[in-house]
């Protein structure tokens, strides 16, 4: 990577510099980043396991389990190590790898709510063409296109970081790189930057929730014309997604559609939505989804059985 500056590595001074508070990070976030992991572990192997989960519904699942595991393993680390340690650098190769990883999962994560979205709409309001329109083709297709949307977007935020020269200040007053805190310590202007980093993440965050809170309004609206039980079913499971879609939406809009300011709350509400929003995401698809729950209750009892005959 080509560094045009003098900036050889950054100081991340993380969420907090009081020592006592330091513990606290880590035993939290090592809590959340450990259920994150093993929760969207269990959704994966649940869903390749179980042949009654070989549905457009849970193949995207499938994807979006998968999109954040690797979300919270870009920031989540990190700040984990960083609370305990006496030094928080972190070199420029790295930081401008984190960038683009985060714009990455992060971006996939958006992607695959929308084909989460697309399948509720056909299933709900086109349920004769269900079948034909998430044919197992179309949706791998779809997916293939999430890889390479989110790709170009990420190469898109690495160019723009890379273009960042860095000649004084090193400390980064965030717990991972990302090209707002970094916009900061850039001995330039940044005001063009900062345009292309709304008109790119702004428009993908913002238009994005707006699809699919439509789409929703949409699904919820064409509910009145099918019977309770499967209005109960459908409102189940449009609920689970909406929640998911404002718990991660409302935060990125927040983070990236605003002018080149920084607020104190800016590092919580990132939290909010790198690290929380992949936490949460297990719980609301298990505890609300009784197929997933007797899916991971069916594959536990194989397991089980399994190794007491041995």
């Amino acid at each position: 990577m080509k560094q045009n500056n003098s900036v050889t590595d950054f100081i991340l001074l993380g969420l907090t510099q009081d020592p006592v508070r330091q513990k606290m990070v880590f035993v939290i976030f090592f809590i959340f980043y450990v259920g994150t992991v093993v929760g969207n572990l269990l959704i994966i192997v649940t869903i390749k396991s179980n042949q009654t989960l070989e549905t457009p519904m849970y193949f995207f699942l499938f994807y979006l389990s998968l999109a954040d595991s690797c979300f919270s393993t870009s920031t989540a680390p990190r700040l984990i190590v960083n609370a305990l340690s006496a030094t928080t650098i972190i070199s420029y190769n790295e930081c401008m790898t984190q960038v683009f990883a985060l714009h990455l999962f992060g971006c996939m994560e958006i992607f695959v709510l929308i084909r989460m979205a697309m399948d509720r709409y056909v299933a709900i309001c086109k349920p004769l063409h269900y079948p034909t329109i998430m044919s197992r083709q179309v949706c791998i297709i779809l997916i293939v296109l999430a890889w390479i949307g989110s790709f170009i977007h990420s190469i898109a935020q690495i160019i723009l970081a890379l273009r960042l020269p860095f000649c004084g200040p090193n400390l980064i007053d965030h717990y991972c790189c990302d090209l707002q805190p970094l916009l900061k310590l850039a001995c330039m202007d940044t005001y063009l930057i900062n345009l292309l980093l709304v008109s790119n993440s702004g428009a993908i965050c913002s238009s994005s929730f707006v699809i699919l809170m439509t789409s929703y309004i949409v699904i919820l609206h064409s509910l009145r014309n099918h019977s309770a039980e499967g209005r109960n079913k459908a409102l189940s499971t449009c609920t689970s997604h909406i929640i998911v879609v404002i718990l991660f939406f409302g935060p990125c809009i927040f983070i990236y559609t605003r002018p080149p300011t920084t607020l104190p709350m800016d590092k919580m509400v990132a939290v909010f939505y790198t690290i929380g929003t992949p936490f949460l995401n297990p719980l609301i698809y298990t505890l609300r989804n009784s197929q997933v729950k007797n899916a991971m209750r069916k594959l536990w009892h194989i397991k089980i059985t399994s190794g007491t005959k041995k």
